[in-house]
């Protein structure tokens, strides 16, 4: 997992390139995977560092701004995969659909690889954390994105309010994006994104006036 920490979103003290967070973030993303989020305390950090805990509190203002980090380390994989797959894929429609197939393999592939560091992404979703707000934020812009490329081209309606038609696609797969639903649906992820998908794009479809 990468330990960057410019997706930090401001939830440490100190510089952002020092090494001792980077030492602090590498020991956090081993313990929450073995123990978990809930199980891990500072001191059990700054233990593993070789630090006081006051130390480590330099750097970071709590537990949970040292989680905003691998929380936003974690969704960044996510989106730097959807990204990778749109790339050079110009049909709207096309596009659409592999940001819902991206998507959920990607969140079911963290959910069963590593359910504990899973656990890390439910507290940031239940909790509303800032990286999982600036997440969403993110997705749902993509979403509007493809569609106002989609009624440029003439693929898609435009009768319908841009905002509402984005809102309600966005909401379609939210269920998708949270880490507190997802596991829910995992049984169903072969069949039901792809059937939303098509339910989604035949409400787009551009109609002849």
């Amino acid at each position: 997992m990468s330990t960057s920490t410019s997706a930090a979103l401001d939830a440490g003290r100190g510089p952002a390139e020092h090494g001792v967070r980077t030492q602090i973030i590498e020991a956090a993303t081993a313990h929450f995977s073995h123990y978990g989020y809930d199980k891990t305390t500072v001191s059990d950090l700054a233990k593993a560092i070789g630090f006081s805990k006051a130390y480590v509190y330099k750097f970071f203002s709590s537990k949970q701004a040292i989680g905003e980090v691998i929380c936003a380390n974690c969704l960044s994989q996510i989106e730097s995969e959807v990204h990778q797959a749109l790339q050079g894929v110009q049909a709207p429609a096309e596009r659409l659909r592999l940001l819902f197939t991206v998507f959920v393999e990607a969140g079911l592939r963290l959910f069963l690889q590593d359910r504990r560091l899973y656990e890390i992404a439910v507290a940031a979703a239940t909790d509303q954390w800032p990286s999982a707000q600036a997440y969403e934020g993110r997705i749902r812009q993509l979403v509007e994105d493809i569609i106002k490329d989609g009624r440029a081209s003439g693929a898609f309606e435009s009768t319908t309010p841009l905002e509402d038609t984005s809102r309600a696609v966005y909401q379609v797969l939210l269920p998708y994006l949270n880490p507190v639903t997802l596991p829910h649906l995992a049984p169903l992820h072969k069949e039901a994104p792809s059937a939303l998908q098509e339910l989604v794009l035949r409400s787009l479809e551009s109609r002849p006036q």
